[in-house]
């Protein structure tokens, strides 16, 4: 089994943890993380393992998910951590129990994003499509399988997998899906019309127009970036590609108690 590591490079703490990781294992090493450590590394894209041990948050999960090839198992250093698996303290003990077998797969939706007719990273969380000015409407045009389901004004739009729905959909006012799901999310940030609301639609081939041609971003999972010019389309749809995760037990719900509803 060959695992990878992972850390968020901007916190100590999370290095620290790295190089108590590489000290005792044989791993190989993501090159932001290696040059903290003065160690030689391997560039995320260039990672095909069985498993990415990830030391951070959600965002060091989601980063290594669009770049690199491998199951994730999550040590959570963040604040939310929804996406994570264990607590720093548990580290050795969930290490040992995937070298003995006892763990579970846990695979998640993707989606496929296209910027025209050019493949941009697939997405675990969301494709979000904004204003690139701050309190500056937008036209939205979004059709789904050619047929157009509705012409939103907003600052944006999310459109989101069940994992994404607990992310940045959930705090837009988009409902909670269960994350084994198939399904797509969108949800307008803060929409003209009091009457417009999120959908939750099938997988399928979702269009988003912008007529207007005014300035716009496409983010693809808070971590890639693109400026949107007129006339740009973005195409997206179910990835081919599955998210997996380590997981030792089923917690949706417990995870969604502690770590959201609670707050």
């Amino acid at each position: 089994m060959k695992f990878a590591v992972m850390a968020n490079p901007e916190r100590k703490n999370c290095v620290n943890i790295a190089q108590e990781i590489v000290e005792n294992m044989d791993v190989i090493i993501e090159s932001e993380t290696a040059k903290k450590l003065g160690l030689p590394g391997v560039h995320l894209s260039d990672i095909n393992v069985d498993i990415i041990i990830t030391i951070g948050g959600d965002g060091t999960i989601l980063l290594a998910l669009q770049r690199a090839k491998g199951a994730i198992l999550g040590i959570n250093m963040g604040v939310l951590g929804f996406l994570t698996e264990i607590e720093p303290e548990k580290i050795w003990d969930a290490i040992n129990k995937v070298r003995a077998g006892n763990y579970m797969i846990d695979r998640r939706m993707k989606l496929a994003v296209y910027l025209n007719d050019e493949r941009l990273h697939d997405c675990v969380n969301e494709a979000v499509i904004h204003t690139s000015e701050i309190a500056k409407l937008r036209n939205y045009m979004v059709y789904f399988n050619d047929e157009l389901m509705d012409s939103i004004r907003a600052d944006g739009i999310i459109i989101s997998t069940p994992t994404g729905s607990t992310s940045y959909a959930l705090s837009a006012g988009g409902p909670i899906l269960y994350p084994s799901l198939k399904n797509l999310v969108i949800v307008p940030l803060a929409p003209f019309r009091a009457a417009t609301r999120a959908f939750v639609m099938p997988t399928g081939i979702l269009k988003v127009k912008i007529p207007d041609g005014k300035k716009n971003l496409l983010v693809l999972d808070g971590q890639h970036y693109v400026e949107l010019s007129p006339g740009d389309e973005v195409i997206i749809k179910k990835s081919e590609q599955s998210a997996e995760f380590i997981r030792f037990e089923s917690d949706f719900f417990e995870k969604i108690k502690r770590r959201i509803l609670v707050r």
